[in-house]
C-alpha cells in the first residue's frame, strides 16, 4: 500500500448488500426474495447473471445501491487522512472523477482480463464476457485517466511499476512550495 490507505468500492458494495443494510434492502425491493439464499444472504451468482444479461435490472440494481455505495466512501474518506487510494471499477461509467485529485487506470489486454475474471470469479467465459461488455470500453478509459499502467504480466511486474510512480509522486510531492512531506 506504500504508506496509503485503501478504499475498496466492490467491498462497500459487498458490506451493504449483507442483511440488515441499506443496500440489501434496496436489493430486495428491486429483485425480490427470489435472489436470496436459504440462508437470508443475496445470492450473488444469481444477482450478477440477472444483471449482466438485463440492462434495465443492471440500472435498477445501481439506481438503488450506487448512491449508498457513493455515501459510504465519502463517509470513510473524510475519516481518511494522508494518501487513500480508491479502487473504483465504475470510476468513469459513473462519473465519479470529480470526487478525486488523480485517477490511476491500471488496465490488461482484452484476453488477459477474461482469462483473470474467469479465475478470480469462477464464471465462465461468456459470463465474464458479459461483465466486461458492461463497462466502458479500454480506450476510453484510457482517454479519461489520469494516469495509465499496463498490467499485462504478473503481480511483481506491476508492484515494481506502482512504486516507481509512486516515487515519482513524493518527488513531485518535495518540490512543491509548502509542501507537506507526510
Amino acid at each position: 500500500s506504500l504508506g496509503a490507505a485503501t478504499l475498496s468500492l466492490d467491498q462497500i458494495a459487498k458490506e451493504q448488500a449483507k442483511p440488515g443494510r441499506e443496500g440489501y434492502k434496496a436489493i430486495l425491493r428491486n429483485f425480490g426474495p427470489c435472489i436470496l439464499r436459504g440462508d437470508g444472504t443475496i445470492n450473488r451468482a444469481l444477482l450478477g447473471q440477472v444483471v449482466f444479461n438485463d440492462k434495465r435490472a443492471r440500472r435498477g440494481l445501481e439506481r438503488a445501491t450506487h448512491p449508498l455505495i457513493l455515501k459510504e466512501m465519502k463517509e470513510l474518506l473524510s475519516r481518511l487522512k494522508g494518501l487513500v487510494v480508491v479502487d473504483a471499477p465504475l470510476l468513469f461509467e459513473k462519473k465519479l472523477r470529480k470526487n478525486f485529485d488523480a485517477t490511476i487506470l491500471i488496465a490488461c489486454k482484452p484476453r488477459e482480463q477474461l482469462k483473470r475474471i474467469v479465475r478470480r470469479d469462477g464464471l465462465s467465459p461468456k459470463d465474464a464476457a458479459l461483465r466486461i461488455k458492461a463497462q466502458m470500453p479500454l480506450a476510453a478509459k484510457r482517454r479519461l485517466a489520469d494516469v495509465s499502467i499496463d498490467n499485462d504480466k504478473d503481480i511483481e511486474s506491476l508492484k515494481t511499476k506502482i512504486e516507481e510512480y509512486h516515487a515519482g509522486l513524493n518527488l513531485l510531492h518535495r518540490g512543491m512550495p509548502n509542501g507537506n512531506h507526510n
